[in-house]
């Protein structure tokens, strides 16, 4: 005997819908399920990858830029800072919107990842078939730089959002804005928002203006490039726009944006800086802004090999103060000295400035921007002086270029062989930019040059006529120890072999090396000229204002002691 069961009705949703449309609708529920079960799974993994990070290195203090010499000895000097750390309370309100207003307008509202902003930056990124929009909110910029992702791709994408929404649950909105604001770089050296603030205005981040916030959060886009002290203009423009998203968010209105703009930009004096301690680590640190990405420099401990020889640099530091000191020691001397500086005056006492490069690479082995760092931070290697007799080796060059006559102690007699045409356009090659005259008095030396120049000039003769490029950075690691940059000199032929070698017969021989030592025909600047086998050393002596140093015969002699005592490596 069969049992009768009834039949079940159909779902709602088949009575509902024509027939014709019940399998497609059952085929998208089951693909719905699958999905479910995929994206599930998917958000597990990153989940467990994510668990992998410790979320306490988001509070830690980052580790800061480490540098070396070419022997990998680390490079220390006094007078330090260091990055500097703040607390919420010490953070201005109005810095605060400005970040906000520039970076991330819903970072109070949203859980760590902006939706909405994310789907747009997809949408983007698919229509340009490339990265090209982010939509990082402030939480993942903060995940991605304790974390190190710096690689673009969808995998790095998938676990800055899973991270972010751990640091999210690990942290209160005001500790990660605090986080952030302590670990970014801001440029010129300024790691952390209270290190920008003394370095940009001389004060703490308490007591910034709202112009000064405004201005500090436009840099973060690009440290290097909108850094006031490389270009005002454009941290200008930075401040400007930040103080417009302001006004959009409803914040501020254009009667105190204007206010605001209105207020004269006081930045620290570059001798009152204080995120350098020596002039040969401030021109890496340029370098360093130069050759990396900000966000590389952001990520923290990093490893610089640098190109300084720090025997040599060391060496080369105390000669030179005892020459100077020597100068100042004669009888007949009546300018100020340097012992006797007084903080608050500026008196002109004498200074220098060096420059070695290696011969064969462009690689810098010394550079001594001044007599003190602490008094002046300004850097003279960059600063053109006049040359006087210390031209004469290109002048020199010039004519062999040509086939002339080398005739050494006679520059204007050597150069009115060819003229002031030749010369100059051969002192260009050897990386002197001048500016030159067009007449006879280039061959006695009145044209300008920064030791710099002289260096890479007088490396390019012993070269065999082959200029390298300056640089400073061999190589740099991050805190994991992968290389992620590797200098490449560069090389070109700026004139004959024959011609560089004929050029240095100027130069006296001084035992393994070739010099040259004397003053300008005004007897304000001396320069010395130091040609080895592997360095060649430009060095100038004279004052910030131009005054007489010593009599050309006294002065001459006193160098040619200070080079004997350097010797011939």
């Amino acid at each position: 005997m069969s049992t009768w069961r009834p039949i079940p009705p159909p779902p709602f949703w088949k009575r509902w819908l024509p027939e014709w449309m019940h399998g497609p609708i059952a085929l998208i529920f089951q693909l719905s399920l699958v999905a479910g079960v995929v994206l599930s799974g998917f958000a597990f993994f990153y989940f467990m990858l994510a668990m992998r990070f410790d979320m306490a290195e988001v509070a830690k203090l980052p580790a800061g830029t480490i540098f070396y010499d070419r022997k990998g000895v680390e490079i220390t000097a006094p007078g330090g800072n260091g990055r500097k750390l703040v607390k919420r309370e010490d953070i201005p309100q109005f810095l605060v919107n400005s970040l906000r207003a520039r970076e991330d307008a819903r970072f109070f509202e949203h859980s760590g990842v902006d939706v909405r902003g994310l789907m747009r930056a997809t949408i983007r990124n698919i229509k340009d078939r490339d990265f090209t929009q982010g939509a990082s909110t402030l939480s993942m910029q903060l995940a991605r730089n304790c974390f190190k992702m710096k690689q673009k791709s969808l995998h790095r994408k998938f676990l800055e959002i899973a991270l972010t929404l751990r640091v999210e649950a690990n942290y209160s909105k005001d500790e990660i804005l605090t986080h952030y604001l302590n670990r970014i770089y801001f440029g010129a050296g300024a790691d952390g928002i209270e290190q920008a603030a003394r370095t940009y205005f001389g004060k703490t981040t308490h007591d910034l203006t709202e112009g000064e916030c405004a201005m500090i959060v436009g840099i973060i886009r690009g440290p290097h490039i909108f850094s006031p002290f490389r270009n005002l203009n454009a941290a200008i423009e930075q401040r400007n726009q930040t103080l417009n998203r302001l006004i959009a968010m409803k914040l501020i209105d254009e009667a105190h944006r204007d206010q605001i703009i209105a207020e004269p930009v006081k930045l620290v004096r570059e001798d009152q800086r204080e995120t350098q301690t020596s002039y040969a680590l401030q021109a890496v640190r340029r370098e360093l802004d130069r050759v990396l990405e900000d966000d590389d420099i952001q990520q923290g401990g990093l490893k610089v090999r640098t190109t300084l020889d720090m025997g040599w640099q060391n060496r080369l530091e105390i000669e030179l103060t005892h020459a100077v000191e020597d100068l100042e020691n004669e009888k007949t001397w009546n300018h100020p000295k340097e012992k006797e500086h007084v903080n608050g005056t500026e008196p002109n006492y004498v200074q220098y400035a060096a420059v070695t490069s290696d011969v064969r690479t462009g690689a810098t082995l010394a550079l001594i921007g001044g007599r003190n760092y602490s008094d002046s931070r300004f850097d003279r290697t960059r600063s053109s002086r006049d040359l006087g007799s210390a031209f004469e080796p290109f002048v020199a060059a010039a004519a062999a270029e040509r086939g002339k006559l080398v005739l050494p102690g006679k520059p204007v007699q050597t150069g009115r062989q060819i003229g002031p045409a030749e010369v100059e356009r051969l002192a260009k090659r050897c990386g002197i930019a001048g500016p030159f005259l067009q007449t006879e008095d280039l061959f006695r030396g009145s044209v300008a040059a920064t030791p710099l120049e002289m260096s890479i000039g007088l490396a390019t003769l012993g070269n065999k006529g082959k200029r390298a490029k300056p640089y400073l950075i061999a190589e740099i690691r991050d805190a994991a120890g992968e290389m992620i940059y590797k200098a490449q000199p560069q090389i070109t032929a700026a004139l004959s072999a024959n011609a560089a070698t004929d050029a240095t017969s100027v130069l006296r021989k001084a035992g393994g090396t070739r010099c040259f030592t004397g003053a300008t025909g005004s007897e304000r600047d001396a320069w010395t000229l130091r040609l080895g086998p592997s360095g060649a050393t430009a060095i100038w002596i004279g004052f910030d204002k131009p005054a007489v140093i010593a009599p050309e015969p006294r002065l001459r002699s006193l160098l040619d002691e200070f080079v004997e005592r350097l010797g011939n490596n």
